[in-house]
């Protein structure tokens, strides 16, 4: 679609001041469609056969006093006018234009390279090979061109063409026999026909780039359209030498009438081609060509005020004492550069009228973004012609522009007109008119973009502050919480200039005082306390020193005075913020969230320990005193423990500080004694495990505070217990105590080893006591079974690895049983909470204890590994489907006045559970099938939960690809068989059915790539399921369907990814399946459901088949994209193998859990192959007709699929590449043997 210009034209930008024009500059624009050529043809007409443009907006614009910046719609038609050296310029004539006078044939030898050879082009060769100067290639043209000015011309032209992917070339007798658009015509057929012989010919790279530096001869793409390292660098030698051939030609053969002319024509008619290439290309040169004429034009501009100078200041001295001579001389000088001033404009004005503004619009939104960058470049350089409101509009309108990169050059040309005061001073208009657009840009949907222009957006806040009004900078602020940091930083620098700086605002008590009440104003009015480290990590770049003078703010937290004093909420914002600063000097790293952790290099390295050892200094006297003073507040007690972790500790005996660290640790005891929120709990234990660090020298304070602690925690603990299992009864007080000391209790356990106090029996007591009687509170409960699993996983840390002693391995597994049971009985608990800790500390346990625990060297701890039975395995399932799968979980049935924050609270919790399960089976601790009550609601939840359960699909294809096909079978049988429970045989039409089918269509797209490898699974798939669909006995009436049959229109989903030999040796198969049941439909009525599956198994072209629901009158896309093309790398079979499995697949329950009782079936070893058959990772054409029917391993995937086969196509990359020596191929013939030998299934008439 073409590219449309931006805003109406009664609502866009209208500049009624009346135009001037310089009396010498001569029109430069008529009717539309002809263009000034190297001869005197015209170009096709915009609108009739030049490239597509939308109709441009027609406000009155405001032209330049030296040039025409009208948008006329009109590409540039009429030739340059030919002037004389001297003489007055002639007017225009709107005739037919002649062609200049026919020059006699040189007399000398046109021996040049040129010349002998039209495709061989000097120009082209120097600047793709990058090995000559730029300057040094120029120089020789120009002496070239000076010889002979048509050999020169048409060098130059030629570069051109061959830089737009062109072979065709302009010889010596077109460019003086044919017209403009009789040469362009010409070369586009020559461009046309060459494309068209390379259809399927051109050798390209991985990203469809030509796959060397040297174009094919037959190439599709042209230098500027490829991104390598050497077309990158031939596109900034392109430019710089049309760039070039201006400057060196400025004083003389710019001015000579026929090469700037001619040159300008050309790129005229170029860029209004139907060839991208052409247009492009000639775009791109133009633009440069243009930017080296204003250079010029600013050049004669500045010799005309030298000039003007020395004639004033020599007619300043007075009559008598004049120089006649220099005074004749300096006004000869003045009409001369005027007279190149008019030329240079005319010809600037011939570029923008003519490319410009027609190539501003293009459908290229490469080519309007060139308009727009050299646009920009025009303003900065020669701002007293081009900075007016007719140009700017252009860079307004293209704001709306729908492609990133146009709206980045936008941005960008206005951040080079905004940097200075001068030139911002000429945009009120432009401001007014164009502001909401540049502030609504802040929330661009591209972050490079939105950063740009908030950066804009605070040039404009240095150099016009007016500009922004206060509505308009609210918009920016918030901008410092986004996730990206690039952004988030542009918008601190522009809050810090806005409102943070002192400078605005002076104060009698210093600027960084002030710094930090502003900083707390906005934070508090921004009502995003939660996230300081993101503000603190948007402004480190502007206002880091600041945020790093830790003493002003601890003098802040400390002031006492009533008038100067913080209130309560200002002192929480600033603990939370001198936490954040502390952290980030500290770590040198940004928030979670905020872009990957990067691994920091030497220097930062060393600025990390500077900083470190600064802020210890700082804090160290101060931290005692806000600790002391704000203990008693948990949320300001939290952040000051989070600091003590980043400090040096070494400095606390190395500056003598013991006293210090003695008061901290007396205020931290305080803290865990007053404190029973987890938060500053946890606070508290990390920094206590952080103060008893065994390579710390004063780790003994350390050790001591934490004695005293679980002294006076497990006295209490063993006494309330004792209470507790006397009492008949427990009062309130009673049990917020107890539950009170356990809080503290599970989360020291947490970071410190509190095993020799002996904490595991009376634990253990509270939980048989709460299975047995229900008595025990679930605040009481929660907690021991914490205590309980640390107590557990302490006691398996400290035992050696080798030499265990048995006693310790009887007592431990004894632990863990009857731990294990308890955790199984708390399952059925009535709260929710016991219920959710239960099952994850128990499934913790399970993981750890399991299968993994005696590898890596710890054979001599195998007594320990715990299995669970089938109960267990039972009952985890269960829960699984109470708590995690329930139907209110959908989003579809929550509450729409439910909390937005417990409903993600309940959600993370949910997946944390569900995590836990599929770990355990990952993990070998429940057998691979108990997948299958995870993967029958992957559609259903998959907005909540589908990245676990696609990890957990991964996971499980990796350790064994024929099980894992099984448990995908097994969890659309157990769907369709509680269907059939639920609503009868009648099912087909029903909503769940069709639920089930799309289910069967998303697994199948599992199996799309690495066919060979998938084969054996996926005919496993096949047999087993018509075994099930066939195993239930007909009804009692003669006639009636298997109840299982409709499984059949599931199992069809499957068909699309079968090859084709396949799908006729099923067929066979359902044939002879159906033959010795003896079923068969009454009369001719066959049944619908076996009518599908039999028309999915027909082989179609292409290796397509007979669609069914899901596929029926969906068109394929071919396989053309090579991310979707199919790697033919099949695994290691045996000889003695067959893609069908050898187990046969029992008729599933409504749960999995009961089908867990037997072994595991093997996938079985592969089949030796013969490494002389291996053609390489793709296959090649003639091995494909030899292999008969086995080429056709294209993706059949519907237009609706392509989203989820792109997610299948990353993982399977990701997770299945394999070394080259596992990537070779079996021999056709030991592949058809293997694979499609009748006797694997026993049917003899194959």
């Amino acid at each position: 679609m073409p590219h449309e210009a931006v805003g109406d034209p009664q609502e866009a930008l209208r500049f009624t001041m009346p135009p001037r024009r310089s009396a010498r500059i001569q029109g430069a624009s008529s009717s539309s469609g002809s263009s000034a050529g190297l001869g005197t043809g015209s170009s096709p007409a915009p609108g009739s056969g030049g490239a597509r443009s939308s109709p441009p907006p027609s406000p009155t614009a405001l032209d330049s006093p030296h040039l025409s910046s009208g948008d006329s719609g009109s590409d540039f038609e009429d030739m340059l006018q030919p002037r004389g050296k001297r003489g007055p310029h002639q007017a225009l004539s709107r005739g037919p234009v002649s062609k200049r006078p026919r020059r006699r044939e040189p007399t000398r030898d046109r021996s040049s390279p040129t010349a002998s050879n039209p495709e061989q082009n000097t120009l082209f060769e120097a600047v793709r090979s990058a090995k000559i100067a730029v300057e040094t290639v120029v120089d020789d043209w120009l002496e070239t061109y000076k010889q002979d000015r048509e050999i020169g011309f048409l060098e130059l032209v030629n570069f051109i063409i061959r830089s737009c992917g062109c072979r065709g070339v302009v010889t010596p007798e077109m460019f003086r026999h044919l017209q403009n658009s009789e040469i362009i015509q010409q070369l586009t057929e020559k461009f046309k026909e060459v494309l068209g012989r390379c259809v399927g010919t051109v050798s390209v790279g991985p990203w469809g780039q030509p796959s060397s530096l040297h174009l094919p001869q037959d190439s599709a793409e042209y230098p500027l359209s490829l991104g390598t390292q050497p077309w990158r660098r031939f596109r900034a030698g392109f430019c710089e030498l049309v760039t070039a051939v201006v400057r060196r030609c400025q004083y003389s053969v710019v001015y000579d009438e026929f090469l700037m002319d001619a040159l300008i024509s050309l790129l005229t008619g170029l860029s209004d081609s139907q060839v991208r290439a052409f247009r492009h290309t000639s775009t791109l040169a133009a633009m440069k060509l243009m930017t080296a004429l204003v250079n010029v034009a600013l050049g004669v501009s500045l010799h005309q005020e030298n000039n003007q100078r020395q004639y004033e200041a020599e007619r300043s001295k007075g009559p008598g004492y004049w120089a006649t001579d220099k005074l004749e001389a300096l006004l000869e000088k003045r009409r001369e550069l005027k007279e190149q001033q008019e030329e240079i404009e005319n010809m600037m004005n011939a570029v923008f009228k003519g490319v410009f503004v027609h190539r501003y619009r293009d459908v290229v939104p490469e080519i309007r973004a060139i308009c727009m960058e050299e646009l920009g470049t025009w303003m900065r350089s020669y701002a007293a012609s081009f900075l007016t409101d007719g140009y700017l509009k252009y860079i307004g309108w293209t704001l709306h522009d729908k492609q990133r990169e146009v709206r980045l050059q936008c941005v960008k040309a206005l951040q080079g007109l905004y940097c200075r005061r001068d030139t911002a001073a000429h945009m009120e208009l432009f401001t007014s008119r164009f502001k909401t657009r540049m502030v609504s840009m802040v929330l661009d949907k591209e972050p490079d973009v939105a950063v740009e222009v908030v950066k804009l957006l605070t040039l404009m806040l240095e150099n016009m502050e007016e500009a922004l009004t206060e509505e308009d900078c609210q918009s920016v602020y918030p901008v410092v919480y986004v996730s990206s940091r690039a952004l988030a930083s542009a918008a601190g620098l522009f809050l810090y200039r806005r409102l943070l700086d002192p400078q605005r605002e002076p104060s009698h008590d210093g600027d960084n005082r002030t710094f930090f009440r502003l900083l707390l104003a906005f934070f508090i009015e921004s009502e995003l306390h939660e996230h300081a480290a993101y503000l603190v990590d948007s402004l480190w770049d502007c206002a880091g020193p600041r945020l790093r003078d830790w003493e002003t703010i601890s003098a802040l937290l400390l002031e006492e005075s009533p008038t100067e004093g913080l209130t309560d909420q200002q002192e929480k914002a600033l603990v939370e913020i001198l936490a954040a600063s502390v952290v980030q000097a500290a770590e040198g790293q940004s928030p979670v969230g905020r872009g990957p952790v990067k691994k920091p290099s030497a220097r930062e390295r060393k600025a990390q320990v500077e900083e470190r050892t600064r802020l210890t200094h700082c804090l160290v006297p101060a931290l005692p005193q806000l600790l002391a003073k704000f203990s008693a507040d948990a949320e300001k007690a939290a952040p000051l423990l989070e600091v003590l972790r980043c400090f040096d500790l070494s400095i606390y005996r190395t500056g003598r500080l013991e006293k210090h660290l003695e008061l901290v640790l007396g205020q931290l005891q305080e803290v865990v004694e007053k404190h029973t929120g987890r938060t500053v709990l946890e606070a508290a234990s990390h920094a206590l495990h952080v103060l008893c660090n065994p390579e710390l020298a004063l780790r003994g304070h350390g050790d001591l505070v934490r004695s005293r602690l679980a002294d006076q925690l497990a006295d209490k603990f063993h006494q309330e217990v004792t209470e507790l299992l006397q009492a008949s009864s427990l009062d309130e007080e009673e049990v917020y105590s107890m539950a009170a000391t356990l809080k503290r209790i599970s989360v020291l356990f947490n970071a410190h080893d509190l095993t020799p106090w002996q904490l595991f029996e009376p634990c253990a007591q509270l939980l048989q006591r709460a299975v047995d009687t229900g008595e025990v509170p679930p605040q009481v409960l929660v907690p021991a079974i914490t205590c309980l699993h640390f107590h557990i996983l302490w006691e398996l840390s400290r035992l050696p690895s080798t030499d265990v002693p048995q006693e310790e391995l009887r007592s431990l597994k004894t632990r863990v049983t009857s731990f294990c049971s308890l955790c199984q009985s708390c399952l059925s608990d009535m709260d929710a909470g016991v219920r959710e800790q239960a099952f994850v500390v128990l499934s913790d346990v399970l993981l750890v204890f399991g299968p993994q625990l005696p590898r890596d060297g710890r054979e001599a701890l195998a007594p320990l590994v715990l299995l669970p039975d089938a109960g267990l395995q039972s009952q985890l399932a269960a829960f699984l489907m109470d708590h995690v799968f329930h139907h209110a979980c959908g989003h579809e049935e929550l509450s729409a006045t439910e909390d937005s924050e417990n409903r993600i609270e309940e959600l993370h919790q949910r997946r944390v559970l569900l995590a836990g399960f599929c770990k355990l089976i990952i993990y070998d601790v429940l057998e691979l099938s108990a997948a299958s009550d995870v993967f029958k609601h992957y559609a259903k939840f998959y907005s909540d939960y589908g990245d676990i359960i696609k990890e957990t699909l991964n996971c499980i294809r990796q350790i064994d690809r024929q099980e894992w096909a099984r448990t995908l079978l097994l969890s659309l049988q157990q769907l369709t068989t509680e269907l059939l429970l639920q609503q009868g045989p009648e099912i087909r039409a029903a909503e769940a059915f069709l639920e089930i089918r799309d289910l069967a269509r998303r697994f199948s797209l599992l199996f799309s790539l690495h066919q060979l490898r998938n084969r054996s699974a996926l005919l496993s798939v096949h047999k087993e399921g018509i075994q099930f669909a066939f195993q239930e006995p007909p009804g009692p009436e003669l006639g009636l369907p298997p109840l299982n049959l409709p499984f059949l229109e599931v199992l069809s989903e499957f068909s699309p990814r079968l090859l084709r030999p396949d799908k006729v040796l099923l067929l066979s198969y359902l044939e002879k399946t159906c033959q010795e049941l003896r079923w068969s439909a009454p009369g001719d009525t066959p049944w619908p459901s076996l009518v599908t599956y039999r028309n999915s198994l027909q082989p179609q072209e292409e290796g397509g088949s007979v669609s069914s629901r899901s596929t029926a009158g969906r068109s394929r896309p071919p396989p053309s994209s090579a991310a979707k093309r199919p790697r033919v790398d099949a695994p290691l079979e045996r000889p003695d193998s067959s893609p069908w499995p050898s187990s046969n697949l029992p008729s599933p329950a409504l749960t999995s859990t009961t089908l867990r009782g037997g072994p595991r079936p093997h996938l079985p070893w592969p089949p030796a192959r013969d490494p002389g058959s291996d053609p390489g990772p793709l296959q090649s054409s003639s091995l494909s007709r030899q292999r008969s029917g086995m080429n056709r391993l294209s993706l059949m995937v519907e237009e609706e699929e392509e989203e989820e086969e792109e997610e299948v196509v990353i993982e399977e990359e990701s997770s299945e590449d394999t070394p080259d020596q596992d990537r070779t191929l079996l021999a056709p013939k030991d592949r058809l043997r293997d694979l499609f030998d009748s006797t694997i299934l026993g049917i003899e008439d194959v």
